[in-house]
This record gives C-alpha cells, structure tokens and sequence, in this order.
C-alpha cells in the first residue's frame, strides 16, 4: 500500500463534519483500498446514509477477542482558507510533511490503521471501524455502537494524533444549548419588554464562578467554554430569545453541571446535545504494558469515539496512539510527518502480529 499517496489522497477530500456524501465517499475508497489489498476482510455498512460507517472485519471464528481499531473519516472546516500559507485541501507533500486539513485529525492515524490491517495474517481476529461525524460528537460510532457491541473485542486503539505515543484516556464532553426567554419590544422603548440576552449574560457572568467543576487525579480538571452565543434579529428589537452553545470537558457524568444549568432563574430550557463519558484505561494493563511505544503520563486533552466505544466492548482496554502533532489538529496549516506516519504502521503491523489469533 502506498501510505504516502494514500494520506495526499485523503487530506486532498474534504469531508467535513456534517456533509454525508463526503464521508460516505471516502469510506468507499478507504474500503476499496483495503479489500484490494485483503480480499479475506469481510465489510459491514451502515444503513443511515446521514451517519455512514464501514466495520471491516477479517475472516476468524467470532468467538476470538478482536483487535478493535477506530477512525472517523470527518474533519473540523478549513477556517479562513486566505489566512492558510498552504491550499486546505492541496496535500502538498513538502519537508516531510504533508500539509492539509485532515492531516493529523485524523486520516494519518486511518491510513496507518488501514495499511497494518491490510498486512496482518488474515488468521488474526481484527476489526477496523471508520466512521463519520466525531467532531460533533461521536454520531457515526454512536450508530455503530451496536455492531461492534456484538463483537468479541480484546482492545481498542483509536490512532488519533498523540505523536504515536500511547494515551491512557481523556474527559468526557457534555455540550449544552442554553436558552432564555423575554418579551420583544421596540428598541427605542426597552423597559415594555424584557430582554432575553441580558438575562443569558447574567447567567454566564455567575458561571465562571457557580459552576461545580470536578477535578479527577488523572484527567484533570473539567472546563466550560462559550463557544456559540446567538440572539436577536435586529439592532432595534429588543430580544425575546437568547441561546449559547457550552462546551463542557468532564471527568464524571456531568449530572451536576446539567443541574446547574437548569437551576438558574433566568433559564427557560436546557437541550444535551453531546454527552460522552471520559475514557480511563490502567497504566498497569497487561496489553497496555506491552505495547511497543512509551506511555504518556497525562491525557489527551479532546474527545475521541473512544467514549462511545468504551461503552460497549466491556472492560476492554482502550488506547488513544497514532501519528500527528496534536498541536497542529484545528489549526491553520495543519500537517503530519510522513515519518511518524511510516511508524505508526510499523507499530501497529507489530502488535497485529502479536495479538493472540
């Protein structure tokens, strides 16, 4: 497999979050790629053309714990193409590097997953799901979560970018749209009305400092962050609705959280629109201790489909290990060394070799 060509051909596609069509299309070449190479992978598609994904599987008695590998196909949008030094979607492969949007997040660590399981003995017990949507919040493994749930799985490598050094785990992701209400008035007469925006402010002023963010030993602290705000329709109309989008990082259920959100007096509704549980594997897991690639002593600091998996391959250990800078991930000139690429496949190759078949 040409691995150098395959990541220019992938990072040259976009296949943003949210565009079906796209990430339908890129599961289709990724999984002619990979039954070209290995006939004997047995190919699974999901029904829900708005959720695509792809569960390859090799040809071995079902009984056998897998290998389980998992890689969405979707990236965040190109932001300000004029503010990149480099075209987006070019995959110009310069220094060493291969420079696009998709880069390090994550079609470097699919490639790599696809090139070790098109090599490995077909006796091995392996699966490789691709799925789509995992920047919005894990939507395709959540619609495959039942197929690989009927699965015997041993452990789980999601090869994300970690600088292929392996990663024990990271918080989990309650997002929340939060709303209020008011009374629309004339702008020039705003005391007949009751303004919606001011009472969501007043809600966000006291949440930097109301809200009961936990702290777990390893993961760390929980944040909140404002990422959307929207309200109004024009300057001279006193808004009747305001809603901010909160992206919250967790260590625990996020109950608590949830419950503060729907405490203050100002908030007419609440809507979870993500809520992934954080991801946890123990240093001293026997699998993970064998693995061919040092272990990182923090977590990742983002989410991965690793929160849905988690949740439906029982007390398999899960590892966040595979090629990129995560520096680079959402950023402007975004990239992966083809170096780390060649040894991400190389390790990979490695422990598909010594999984028990």
């Amino acid at each position: 497999m040409d691995v150098v060509g395959l990541v220019r051909e992938l990072v040259g596609r976009p296949t943003v979050s949210g565009d079906a069509a796209a990430q339908r299309g890129l599961l289709g070449t990724v999984t002619d790629v990979l039954t070209a190479a290995a006939p004997h992978l047995r190919v699974q598609e999901g029904a829900d053309r708005e959720q695509p994904w792809t569960l390859l599987t090799s040809a071995t008695d079902p009984a056998r714990p897998r290998l389980l590998v998992a890689c969405h196909v979707d990236t965040v949008p190109a932001a300000d193409p004029a503010g990149w030094q480099r075209d987006p979607f070019g995959a110009e492969l310069d220094g060493g590097r291969v420079w696009g949007r998709g880069g390090s997040d994550m079609k470097a660590g699919l490639v790599a997953a696809a090139a070790a399981v098109a090599g490995a003995d077909p006796a091995v017990p392996v699966a490789l799901l691709l799925t789509s949507d995992e920047e919005i919040g894990s939507r395709g493994a959540a619609a495959a979560a039942g197929e690989v749930a009927d699965l015997a799985v041993g452990a789980v490598v999601v090869p994300e970018a970690t600088g292929n050094r392996v990663v024990l785990g990271h918080r989990g992701a309650l997002w929340l749209a939060v709303r209020t209400a008011g009374v629309a008035a004339h702008g020039s007469t705003p005391e007949r009305g009751h303004n919606a925006l001011l009472d969501l402010v007043a809600v966000l002023g006291r949440a930097g400092g109301g809200l009961p963010l936990a702290t777990e030993p390893f993961l760390g602290s929980e944040t909140w962050n404002p990422g959307v705000l929207r309200s109004g329709t024009v300057a001279n109309v006193v808004p009747d609705r305001a809603e901010v989008v909160v992206d919250q990082r967790t260590v625990g259920d996020g109950s608590a959280l949830l419950a503060w959100w729907r405490a203050q007096p100002e908030v007419a509704g609440v809507e979870v629109l993500v809520d992934l549980p954080p991801v946890r594997t123990p240093a001293d897991d026997p699998w993970v201790a064998g693995l061919p690639a040092p272990v990182e002593p923090s977590p990742a600091t983002y989410f991965t489909d690793a929160s849905v998996l988690g949740q439906v391959t029982g007390a398999a250990p899960v590892v966040v290990w595979g090629p990129g800078t995560p520096a680079v991930m959402h950023a402007t000139d975004e990239y992966v060394e083809v170096a780390e690429v060649e040894q991400a496949v190389t390790a990979l190759s490695a422990v598909l070799g010594a999984w028990p078949s």
